[in-house]
């Protein structure tokens, strides 16, 4: 079996790579300290097992699992116990609080190995979502997107609106245009204030607006300072007539 440590923390990446000692069977082929060289780590080795820390610079753990394109067996290990309970319903393998024994430790593992040997496959990188973990009260300031092999890491002030496409959701911004896998649900909950949901397809920033003209008889489009036309539901024109007047 192949092993990822991905965890800023030196020490944290010390003590997994000590407790896998236990397991003769278990190669570690990459340590990496940050999100993005996790990424790079995953795709060159495709590993059996990864153990993911959470809290990290430049991407945390779960950005870096949206970015994923294949399913992988993940144990994290975190010193943050907020997240648990969601992880387990994403079928996460385990989840690991530090600081962890070595016990502990090896029955995470151990669940790993069963569930290889049973030929278990795993799915939840298909359905592990910024918005399976993100709290209630939480607002995003941030969305982290990928086009082709390049990561971009998108400011949420940046972003000019959010359009829906089927099973997608159009993210068009000041550094171009990209598809993410979500709900529109999802975003008009977790945008700041200055965001808006216009129309069942369209969540528009407030700061991008020039004006609302009138199409035709209770028919009303958004003009944005980029020139670009959006439309604007009878109940998205009450409530942006609420918000500006």
């Amino acid at each position: 079996m192949k092993a990822i440590i991905i965890d800023d923390e030196k020490l944290a990446r010390d003590l997994v790579r000590n407790f896998l000692q236990m397991f003769e069977n278990i190669e570690i082929v990459a340590e990496c300290e940050n999100g993005f060289e996790g990424i790079k780590s995953i795709n060159e080795h495709n590993p059996d097992l990864i153990f993911l820390d959470i809290q990290m610079p430049k991407l945390n753990g779960f950005e870096m699992l949206e970015l994923l394109d294949n399913s992988h067996n993940i144990i994290f290990t975190t010193a943050y116990d907020q997240y648990a309970l969601k992880a387990f319903e994403v079928n996460a393998v385990d989840y690991l609080l530090k600081p962890f024994s070595r016990e502990r430790f090896a029955e995470a593992v151990n669940k790993v190995i069963d569930k290889i040997g049973k030929n278990d496959n795993l799915t939840q990188n298909s359905i592990l979502r910024q918005s399976d973990f993100i709290q209630t009260d939480e607002k995003l300031n941030r969305i982290v997107v990928k086009k082709g092999s390049k990561i971009v890491v998108l400011p949420i002030d940046l972003i000019k609106y959010f359009e829906a496409k089927d099973d997608y959701i159009n993210i068009v911004s000041s550094e171009g245009s990209f598809l993410k896998q979500n709900r529109m649900k999802y975003y008009e909950e977790h945008l700041p204030d200055f965001f808006i949901r216009i129309h069942r397809s369209f969540i528009v920033n407030l700061n991008e607006i020039k004006e609302i003209s009138l199409l035709e008889k209770d028919s009303h489009v958004v003009i944005l300072k980029s020139g670009e036309k959006l439309p604007i539901s009878k109940s998205g024109y009450i409530k942006l007539k609420e918000i500006i007047r």
